[in-house]
């Protein structure tokens, strides 16, 4: 096992990370923005170093002062969270070069599947079906048509290189095309470095089903699916498992093929295959090289700890866990809690935090980098915490959740969990009727 790793990130899942370290005895290492000092990460770690300024250009993202700062603190490894540099195989087959450990998989591997239309002929080959769409980079608007011809409107227009809704067009006749086609290949070009865009079926009503996977060179296992549908553009608020829309045969069908594909492809580390769903039938949708924000929902149910099982496959190449030892109970849900404004349209809410008050009980866990007097900046995303709860069934995890935000007093910014009581409070969330456009299709905001 690693004697020290330096976490390559900040906030919640740093926290998440340092605590799992310790749990294992391994020494860890923050790393920092000037803004960031005395956030909860730093206070946590065994040491911290200041990386750079607060852009994330000129830190988090700053891949020199991260190598120099594991090399001064005599680092083994390099966990990289989510987000940042998580999925960037350039930083990883640097930090392998450099002889340390990058907590994840193969800088090829992410190369391979953080590119969309690679990942789509991946994902093909190995069994799983797609989404009807172009087979590579869409070029010109001429071409665009005649793909969305060819499968039929409404179409999407994705970046190759992207996620998070950035980069993503939705077509639903041809003229929109001479539109939308450049402004998608502009923002993938902003965002990623990366113009390429491919054009897929759009999807009216679909859910948005995930699967947890750990992978190491001895075997894979599942660790069942999750159920992301609640979202707004494209960016999850409410997450569950196990899906309550899909039956039994569906869901073991769902299950092994993602497991025979993340085999074949040799992969090694946490990971997620996501898809959509809709009519009966799923579609791979991309995957994720790394651990997910919503992994907690998941760990509840199962009992493992994701981040602990990252830093073992790492260590020794080999996953301990077998099929059988995942044994799933009960229903567990998962809320984001945001530093937004909903009523202003999702405006980040920075700020110092002049109350908070954390809700805990039966079965009840907060991911948080949050407290009393602490500062929440402008400059990182506004994630500050997750709430999970885990209930016998769906609807008693429901009403724990319900209580536990009620519980939650966070004052001196603007969070969203009044929306959360909304929505779990809502008939169509209740009878689970919604699907991935349902917050939008309702006016929640």
């Amino acid at each position: 096992m690693f004697k020290k790793i330096l976490v390559a990130n900040r906030g919640e899942i740093a926290v998440r990370i340092i605590r799992a370290c310790k749990e294992w005895g391994i020494s860890t290492v923050a790393v920092h923005s000037d803004v960031d000092n005395d956030s909860m990460h730093v206070r946590l770690a065994d040491e911290s170093i200041c990386i750079g300024g607060h852009q994330p250009q000129n830190s988090y993202l700053n891949i020199a002062s991260l190598m120099s700062a594991a090399d001064v603190t005599g680092a083994e490894a390099i966990h990289p969270g989510y987000g940042f540099l998580s999925e960037n195989a350039k930083f990883a087959e640097i930090v392998t070069k450099h002889g340390l450990k990058f907590i994840g998989p193969s800088s090829d591997l992410i190369a391979k599947m953080g590119d969309k239309i690679q990942a789509r002929k991946i994902a093909k080959e190995n069994g799983l079906p797609v989404i009807e769409g172009s087979e590579g980079n869409i070029n010109s608007v001429e071409e665009a048509k005649k793909t969305s011809e060819k499968i039929g409107y409404p179409v999407l227009i994705k970046a190759a290189g992207g996620g998070g809704g950035k980069g993503m067009k939705v077509a639903n006749k041809p003229e929109e095309l001479e539109t939308l086609l450049p402004l998608a290949k502009l923002e993938a070009k902003k965002y990623f470095n990366n113009d390429n865009v491919y054009i897929e079926k759009y999807f009216t009503n679909p859910r948005h089903i995930e699967v947890q996977v750990l992978s190491g060179k001895n075997r894979t296992v599942h660790l069942n699916e999750r159920d992301c549908s609640v979202q707004r553009k494209h960016q999850k608020l409410i997450e569950e498992t196990p899906s309550p829309i899909i039956d039994q045969k569906i869901r073991s069908d769902l299950l092994e093929r993602t497991v025979k594909m993340v085999e074949k492809i040799g992969y090694e580390g946490a990971g997620t295959v996501e898809y959509i769903y809709e009519k009966g039938k799923f579609y791979f949708l991309e995957m994720n090289t790394r651990v997910q924000v919503e992994h907690p929902v998941t760990e509840v149910a199962t009992g493992i700890d994701i981040i602990k099982q990252q830093i073992a496959i790492a260590s020794t190449g080999n996953t301990d866990l077998t099929q059988d030892d995942v044994k799933p109970r009960g229903h567990a849900i998962e809320c984001r809690i945001n530093a937004e404004d909903p009523s202003k349209n999702f405006q980040p809410s920075p700020g110092i935090i002049s109350v908070c008050h954390q809700p805990s009980g039966f079965r009840t866990r907060v991911d948080g980098a949050i407290f009393q007097g602490c500062k929440i900046t402008p400059y990182y995303d506004s994630l500050i915490c997750k709430l999970i709860c885990h209930g016998r069934n769906r609807t008693e995890a429901i009403q724990r959740m319900l209580r536990a935000l009620d519980e939650f007093v966070i004052e001196g910014i603007t969070t969203t969990i009044n929306l959360h009581k909304k929505i779990l409070s809502h008939e169509k969330f209740l009878s689970s009727d919604f699907d991935v456009n349902w917050l939008v299709k309702e006016k929640f905001y």
